[in-house]
């Protein structure tokens, strides 16, 4: 990929492809993927997909915008497009955003600071699209240029020119989907712009002006979630036999009963899990059981439709799905009476349903809400189960999610739990709120069409391989067991997804997974192996 500079104003100018990702410039990778000729070539985007889509920002294609029919449909979409742009500025249409917003398109002074902190600009060899103020500048100058009176004469001197055609509005939203909402930029700013969340809003426009969005987050997630239940399309018939099969599951590797309490009235927590745990990573929701149970927590899971997922992806793309589930969630809450809900192992949950609920909830729908995080510090550290941490002994790192970490600053619970019950825990490098993401945040784990997945393992997640790879370079040897600790379903996606793609399970024994599986591994009253079948 070309480190020359390029002009903000070229990207209105149409052409097949306006930037290039060269695998020689790709951002080096720790041993055991230190030879750069191991890294195989892009699948190019095919010719179908080029003539059909706008695909003409880089190597792939992920919003599948369809090109207009004629010049006449172009123009209708511009002119939606600018009224969502000038609804972003209205206090009546974005309160809950407007302060970051405008903070960011008035002050922000390209020192590009945030540029450093990236992982997706480092990884991908410093491309200029990349820099976290592309989308901010091109927004800024068709904001100042189309919609402030007089812009059209003065905003070219004061701001930049460009111009605006579907080109560049087409690329600016396939753009806002090359980040990965981790707002590891907004922490770096010297003056307290938010350039991540600049692209949030532009997928936000997107969606709820031109009703273009990625299927895997609205047609088959939000929407599914809102009429069926859940994300994963299992209705609550569904998901009680799926946890009554994981009971049974965990009742064979613990020795004794495990039962899940469903509709609990006046229960002190109501856990939420990620939907797609139930599926995926069975072991995990049932941990929890396990946990729970032992320690005497009175607690309860919500057969109530949307309450035994909490997974939300409007915080991805659009507030009004957004608003919707986390109503639902607390609605369920309400009607059970709980003191409070706590949120399991999703970090995008943990955002959506506290730090951005509550925008959203008032009166009686403020139920209290809390991480998994506390509540597991607390049932550790207070010895509410006995726990051995000679069982974990076996390399384990953190990943910290940002939604989880960075956005809301639950960092040391975790790390208080994975000092006390495994002896070889080591940190990444960095870590705690200046970690970075796994590459598949703001929902890129859950996209593969096209050569997407591609692009999300060699530029997203290359910065979380390399640091993974840095935590265990003492223990490469295949012969020792080593675990990446993930309290997060998003990322454990993203990170299996990598090291399947790398074949480190199976040449370096790198193993990832949940917290709670770890507690379970070490607690006394379960027989000892409870990971075994994990390290198969």
């Amino acid at each position: 990929m070309s480190k020359k500079r390029f002009r903000i104003e070229d990207i209105s100018k149409p052409s097949r492809q306006f930037q290039h990702v060269d695998r020689a410039e790709l951002m080096p990778l720790p041993a055991p993927l230190d030879d750069p000729s191991q890294e195989p070539e892009w699948t190019p985007l095919s010719e179908e997909a080029c003539e059909t889509y706008e695909a003409s920002l880089d190597d792939t294609l992920l919003l599948n915008i369809p090109k207009p029919a004629s010049a006449e449909e172009e123009q209708a979409l511009v002119v939606k497009f600018l009224s969502g742009l000038e609804k972003l500025f209205d206090p009546d249409n974005n309160w809950p955003f407007l302060r970051q917003l405008v903070t960011t398109i008035e002050h922000c002074a390209n020192c590009q600071t945030c540029s450093e902190s990236c992982h997706i600009y480092e990884a991908s060899g410093q491309s200029p699209i990349y820099r976290p103020t592309c989308r901010t500048e091109v927004l800024r100058r068709i904001y100042y240029k189309y919609l402030v009176p007089g812009g059209k004469y003065f905003a070219k001197w004061r701001h930049g020119d460009i111009d605006l055609n579907w080109t560049a509005v087409a690329r600016l939203g396939e753009l806002s989907y090359r980040c990965n909402l981790c707002r590891r930029c907004a922490q770096t700013c010297p003056v307290g712009c938010d350039n991540g969340l600049v692209a949030r809003e532009i997928r936000k426009l997107f969606s709820q002006e031109l009703g273009i969005f990625t299927p895997e987050l609205h047609k088959n997630g939000a929407v599914l979630q809102l009429a069926r239940g859940s994300s994963t399309g299992m209705n609550s018939l569904v998901v009680k036999d799926n946890v009554e099969f994981i009971d049974e599951e965990m009742e064979e590797k613990v020795g004794y009963k495990v039962e899940t309490p469903w509709d609990v009235e006046g229960a002190d927590v109501l856990l939420i899990h990620n939907a797609g745990e139930i599926m995926a990573w069975p072991e995990n929701p049932g941990a929890f059981s396990v946990i729970l149970n032992a320690a005497g927590i009175n607690w309860t899971l919500a057969s109530e439709p949307v309450a035994y997922d909490s997974i939300n992806y409007g915080l991805f793309y659009d507030d009004v799905m957004l608003s919707k589930v986390v109503v639902r969630h607390a609605q369920a809450a309400r009607k059970l009476g709980v003191k409070k809900i706590v949120i399991g192992e999703c970090g995008h949950a943990h955002k959506a349903l506290t730090v951005i609920a509550d925008r959203v909830l008032t009166g009686e729908l403020n139920i209290p809400r809390e991480s998994s995080m506390t509540l597991l510090r607390d049932i550790v550290m207070n010895d509410m189960i006995e726990l051995d941490p000679s069982r974990n002994d076996f390399p384990v790192t953190l990943h910290d999610p940002c939604n989880l970490v960075r956005l809301m600053g639950v960092v040391e619970p975790q790390r208080q739990i994975l000092r006390k019950i495994c002896p070889h825990f080591r940190e990444m490098t960095p870590h705690g709120v200046d970690n970075y993401c796994c590459g598949g945040g703001s929902g890129f784990a859950i996209h593969s069409k096209h050569n997407f997945e591609e692009w999300r393992f060699k530029v997203a997640g290359r910065k979380k391989l390399s640091q993974i790879l840095g935590a265990f370079q003492d223990c490469m040897d295949p012969e020792v067991n080593k675990y990446v600790c993930a309290p997060c379903s998003n990322c454990k996606g993203q990170i299996r997804d990598i090291l399947k793609n790398y074949d480190l399970w199976e040449k370096n024994h790198i193993l990832y997974g949940g917290l709670v599986e770890l507690i379970v591994n070490a607690m006394v009253d379960v027989p000892p192996g409870f990971l075994e079948w994990r390290w198969q």
